[in-house]
């Protein structure tokens, strides 16, 4: 039998300001228990939360650390509703669907928040974020926003004209905004830690270093790992971006695509806040969007592009140092301390996909791109089904969800194309 290597987290500003965690053992043994969740990121490790405050004993499966994808590498931005907004849903997929989503669109933020304070998570969070426009056409479209999220009952939006800006960031090339303060930012990589250790309080047990390499369907389901297997009576599949080939029939409804992020050596304390007053997180309205935020130590942290297919680390510097000095000239003089990419779930409707396969296993992937938050809410539904309370799951789940035109050969071309057009079009700003 091959041996495993193990796998440590990559170079990152998270990776190098983790509060302490164990290392946790490879499963090497035969296990049974109420649910074994794939993926120690945060869809399984809210499910599993979720769950074990109920009383279910759940294993989770991790293949590499704690976090060790997407949940540990984003932005860290607490960013509400959907990549598509509820006008969206509505239009595709009519008014029931959009008033069920709406309905639960503004809560991951808000599971986010009671897990912080339920269990003392220390992840540096945050209040409120904010979309820059940089035209008058997208600060229409932001103005839209805050009508259609009022409609579902958000409270807490502000619009930002032009001359109130210098409260926000110090850059000019925005004509507004629209500030959430239902938004955040935190430590992204700290705050999977913390609910993985709050999860373990309960009784709970993570492997590390413990691939899935076969499932046996069933009643029970038994998932196997190279040294172990774990019989349940439900399993939940939460890899994501990196559940690979293992259920095909999830791949090809979905793209694992990169993005990229910097951070800067810490800046000083009077810079640092010049740069963002209300120290919230920003993203733009552009297709390829840039995000940023300051860290708790005073570095920028600055993130941008959508690249279908990973980049070399050693590029992401020069792909992402120009789009950080446009916006702040001012940090001409300032190094990067680090730099790394991750890679988050696609999918072709850039809705989530959740749903069953068989009667016992269950999955949620496809965040594309607004994963913080939907996440966190997924847990709580998967929750609720393998509990028997299945009414907000079955409203994601019964979204149609569509393989990728072109298969694995062509996806990646066509989507590369597609993000070329939207890319111009940003640039040309319509």
């Amino acid at each position: 039998m091959a041996v495993q290597q193990a796998v440590d987290y990559p170079a990152s500003y998270y990776a190098a300001s983790a509060n302490p965690a164990p290392a946790r053992a490879m499963l090497q043994s035969s296990l049974q228990a109420d649910v074994c969740v794939i993926g120690a990121g945060y869809t399984g490790l809210s499910t599993a939360l979720h769950l074990a405050e109920q009383g279910y004993q759940v294993v989770v499966l991790e293949a590499a650390r704690v976090g060790w994808g997407a949940s540990g590498r984003n932005g860290g931005q607490i960013v509400n509703s959907y990549s598509r907004d509820m006008d969206v849903i509505e239009r595709r997929h009519g008014p029931v669907a959009a008033q069920a989503l709406g309905a639960m669109a503004f809560e991951g933020g808000q599971i986010i928040r009671e897990r912080i304070s339920k269990y003392d998570i220390q992840c540096d969070l945050k209040q409120g974020n904010v979309f820059t426009a940089f035209t008058s056409k997208q600060m229409t479209e932001l103005a839209a926003k805050k009508a259609l999220w009022e409609r579902y009952g958000h409270t807490g939006l502000e619009l930002i004209d032009h001359t109130d800006m210098a409260n926000i960031v110090a850059s000019d090339r925005y004509v507004g905004a629209l500030l959430d303060n239902w938004g955040g930012h935190i430590h992204p990589l700290n705050l999977a830690l913390g609910e993985a250790a709050a999860f373990e309080s309960l009784g709970g047990q993570i492997f590390e270093q413990s691939a899935v390499v076969r499932i046996s369907q069933g009643d029970p389901v038994v998932v196997h790992t190279e040294a172990g297997q774990v019989s349940c009576r439900f399993l939940v599949i939460a890899g994501n971006a990196y559940l690979g080939d293992l259920v095909p029939a999830l791949a090809e409804k979905s793209l694992p695509c990169g993005t990229q992020v910097v951070t800067t050596e810490p800046l000083p304390v009077d810079l640092a806040r010049s740069l963002l007053p209300g120290d919230h997180c920003i993203e733009d309205c552009n297709f390829l969007l840039d995000y940023y935020r300051l860290t708790a130590d005073n570095r920028l942290l600055y993130g941008g592009g959508t690249v279908y297919g990973a980049r070399d680390p050693g590029e992401i510097e020069s792909l992402i140092r120009p789009k950080m000095l446009a916006t702040f000239p001012q940090l001409a003089g300032y190094k990067i301390e680090y730099s790394w990419t991750g890679n988050f779930s696609l999918t072709l409707s850039r809705l989530p996909q959740a749903g069953r396969l068989g009667s016992n296993i269950y999955y949620s992937q496809g965040c594309s791109g607004h994963g913080v938050t939907y996440t966190h809410l997924a847990g709580r539904l998967l929750a609720e089904a393998i509990q028997g309370r299945s009414d907000r799951f079955d409203c994601f789940a019964q979204l149609p969800h569509y393989p990728f035109p072109g298969g694995r050969l062509l996806r990646v071309p066509m989507l590369t194309l597609g993000a070329w057009w939207y890319g111009m079009r940003d640039r040309l700003g319509i």
